[in-house]
């Protein structure tokens, strides 16, 4: 028998960014015993306040400021995990975003694939929340950033992501992923079916929000 699941919801917050229903197929990855299956791609805060994610992915592609890190933070309902570098910005820098980010509230810091396994150590050592590694192919030496300290794995590796998490889960039947879900409920699925525990999403730009909004207001004649 399908229990039946209360649903509460107001006049003021009915347009809620919504998650694809094919995520809830993910087992999710249970983090200070919270679990985790999605994550909304996105540093928009009005997005980040109206959305029905799990978490945020606070990852952007300029050097990681610790008070951007810290208005997310602040602002979101939800845990954030923070980029903190790894291509431009790298070395002790990396390490003092991390410290800030997690002393900011953040329930994990993000770093991105050029991040060398050198510097996942240093931050690793001053760290106690969970470090995600971005990982874009199939060649990465992952058993050398899961010793360097990875926490959870962030397979981004656009259409081949299903298959990169593939080939990690044959050799890491354990890891955490996280992963890109792709356009579309099927490339979601795949994913997931592939092994990962949990997607990151990208939601809609608030200009296409807008977009949908003012032609329903033109339909009704405002």
């Amino acid at each position: 028998m399908d229990k039946i699941v209360p649903r509460i919801s107001s006049n003021l917050r009915r347009h809620l960014v919504t998650m694809p229903e094919e995520i809830r197929g993910a087992s999710g990855i249970i983090i200070w015993g919270m679990r985790v299956k999605s994550l909304i791609f996105s540093t928009d805060l009005a997005v980040i306040r109206n959305c029905n994610a799990d978490a945020v992915l606070a990852v952007y592609p300029f050097t990681p400021q610790q008070v951007i890190a810290g208005a997310i933070i602040a602002s979101s309902y939800i845990p954030v995990f923070c980029g903190v570098g790894g291509g431009t910005t790298g070395g002790p820098r990396c390490v003092a975003l991390a410290q800030d980010a997690e002393a900011s509230g953040a329930m994990g810091v993000v770093v991105n694939a050029p991040m060398t396994n050198g510097n996942v150590r240093m931050i690793r050592e001053v760290l106690d929340i969970p470090i995600v590694v971005t990982v874009l192919k199939e060649t990465t030496d992952i058993g050398a950033r899961i010793e360097a300290g990875a926490s959870i794995l962030n397979v981004s590796a656009g259409e081949q992501t299903p298959e990169v998490v593939r080939a990690i889960r044959q050799d890491f039947p354990d890891v955490p992923i996280i992963a890109t879900g792709g356009p579309t409920g099927d490339s979601i699925s795949r994913t997931v079916e592939a092994g990962a525990n949990a997607i990151s999403y990208t939601p809609p730009t608030t200009n296409q929000l807008f977009k949908e909004m003012m032609a329903k207001y033109r339909d009704i004649g405002f």
